[in-house]
């Protein structure tokens, strides 16, 4: 089996005032987060191939002052996100997926403020490629998912970050990464 050098998902933090987005997080913080992506990889194959190195997507964190009028002060309003999970979710019609887990990260996005960096995410465990559902799309395994019968996997990579304004309410956003998986497929893209 083929590893990938790099499946993670690159991570870009940026501040604004205001904007929405499918993904808000709604509670009653008086700043909100949203993760959106702009994708790379599409389909991922288990061969390798060309473009196999690649991150899968970049993410964007924004953190966003509900109600910029009535804030003076930004500082408690600064966002410390210190966790994230990756959950998976099959849209092929198998149920078969890797396990979820969660990572310590450490980065501030402060409303208003210019972009920052943000570590890279990694999207799948690194044994995860040699488990259920993925080993049997290798052929001496029959090619096929036994779920769909088909030698591709399809499923969304969920990536869910958690953290909390400086004066202590929690935050939290989503997006979601669709990715196709397959074998001797002619590569990644």
């Amino acid at each position: 089996m083929k590893h990938y050098s790099r499946i993670l998902i690159a991570v870009v933090a940026a501040a604004g005032i205001t904007g929405c987005s499918n993904d808000l997080n709604r509670n009653a913080a008086p700043v909100q987060v949203v993760a959106t992506n702009s994708q790379n990889l599409h389909r991922l194959d288990l061969a390798g191939g060309t473009r196999c190195d690649e991150t899968v997507a970049t993410v964007n964190l924004q953190a966003f002052t509900k109600n910029a009028d009535q804030i003076s002060d930004q500082t408690f309003n600064q966002v410390r996100i210190t966790r994230y999970q990756i959950s998976y979710v099959r849209t092929d019609g198998g149920k078969i997926v890797p396990a979820s887990f969660v990572r310590s990260i450490d980065n501030l996005i402060t409303p208003g403020g210019a972009p920052s960096a943000v570590s890279n995410f990694q999207a799948f465990e690194v044994d995860a490629l040699a488990h259920a559902p993925f080993q049997s799309l290798f052929p001496n395994n029959g090619g096929r998912d036994p779920e769909t019968g088909r030698p591709l996997v399809s499923m969304d990579a969920i990536l869910d970050v958690f953290g909390e304004t400086l004066a202590g309410e929690r935050v939290s956003a989503r997006t979601r990464v669709p990715l196709d998986f397959c074998y001797q497929c002619g590569g990644c893209g």
